[in-house]
């Protein structure tokens, strides 16, 4: 077949449908062996029922897939990583996503808290300098998420994504000292390693509609950009402003510096989805969902607080 991109999305729904299986007999296995009966037929229970939703969810994923092939074309995915195309030394850096050692930004929304920066250590992967970003994530001043993300930019300015180290964290009632645990390492890649490739993150010069992967570690992380508009400023656009803090839009997205708006979701994931916004010699700076009911409750994910290298982050408002 030439309809590579929908052979691979019928491909993994085979595979989602075999885990959903997998998934069924394991928790029946756990079940045999609980003493009380009431607890062991609720357990047997919920088995089936995570059953019927892994199968709901393996079929919307499909679905998901096959609409983004239509986007982005049945080509096979093989994107060629020489490194001669990248330039560690960033002569020709990318406006909307800066990489220079040191920089660091604060975001907030809702219970949460990240912090992002760059460090000064590299990873070579397929012979291709990344730099390396450290990104915490913290939920009432509780570590949830370290991730370590891997990033380098071509000779031209664009920013590809390598992979990234996900470290996941719990913290359980009860537990003394009430140290976060490592429970789970989800989502982590890396280009080259078990099939896995690297992709597009941000382009130097992104177009209106462009879309493009992030990521292709398939089953695990799969995530999709499109871009929504390059030319936003607050009030402009209604759809765009949905559950966008004015006074952030304001300092950052203006009529001689306009902002890029994107639109991401992940494969693994149907029916959820983000707006990313990024200001030229900032980056990010806000993330909204705008099928949420209000911003309050998730509509705006986070928005940008402080960052340490320009004087436009200074005396920025909490959300």
């Amino acid at each position: 077949t030439s309809n590579f991109c929908t052979a691979t999305a019928d491909n993994l729904f085979s595979a989602c449908e075999a885990e959903a299986v997998d998934d069924l007999f394991t928790t029946r296995a756990i079940c045999i062996n609980v003493s009380d009966a009431t607890l062991r037929g609720n357990c047997f229970a919920m088995g089936d029922v995570d059953r019927t939703l892994a199968q709901q969810t393996c079929s919307a994923q499909q679905g998901l897939r096959r609409d983004t092939c239509v986007k982005l074309g049945q080509t096979r995915y093989d994107p060629a990583f020489n490194p001669s195309n990248f330039d560690a030394t960033l002569a020709t850096p990318n406006p909307y996503f800066p990489m220079t050692v040191g920089n660091v930004w604060e975001y907030a929304g809702g219970s949460e808290t990240n912090t992002i920066t760059v460090l000064t250590e590299t990873k070579l992967i397929q012979g291709i300098t990344a730099r390396v970003f450290k990104d915490e994530v913290f939920d009432d001043g509780a570590l949830v998420e370290d991730t370590d993300d891997w990033f380098a930019q071509t000779t031209t300015g664009d920013v590809w994504y390598l992979g990234e180290e996900v470290k996941d964290y719990e913290s359980f009632a009860g537990d003394n000292p009430m140290d976060p645990e490592l429970v789970k390492i989800d989502g982590s890649f890396k280009s080259g390693r078990d099939g896995d490739k690297g992709g597009l993150f941000f382009p130097f010069t992104p177009t209106v509609n462009q879309i493009y992967l992030e990521e292709f570690s398939l089953g695990n992380a799969e995530d999709v950009t499109e871009i929504l508009s390059i030319n936003y400023t607050f009030s402009g656009n209604a759809n765009l402003d949905r559950y966008v803090p004015a006074a952030v839009a304001n300092v950052f997205c203006t009529v001689s510096a306009p902002c890029i708006v994107t639109l991401n979701y992940s494969l693994l994931e149907p029916g959820k989805s983000a707006r990313k916004y990024f200001a030229g010699g900032v980056g990010f700076i806000i993330e909204t969902d705008p099928a949420a009911p209000s911003a309050a409750e998730g509509g705006l994910k986070a928005q940008l607080v402080n960052c340490n290298f320009d004087t436009d982050c200074v005396g920025l408002p909490q959300p």
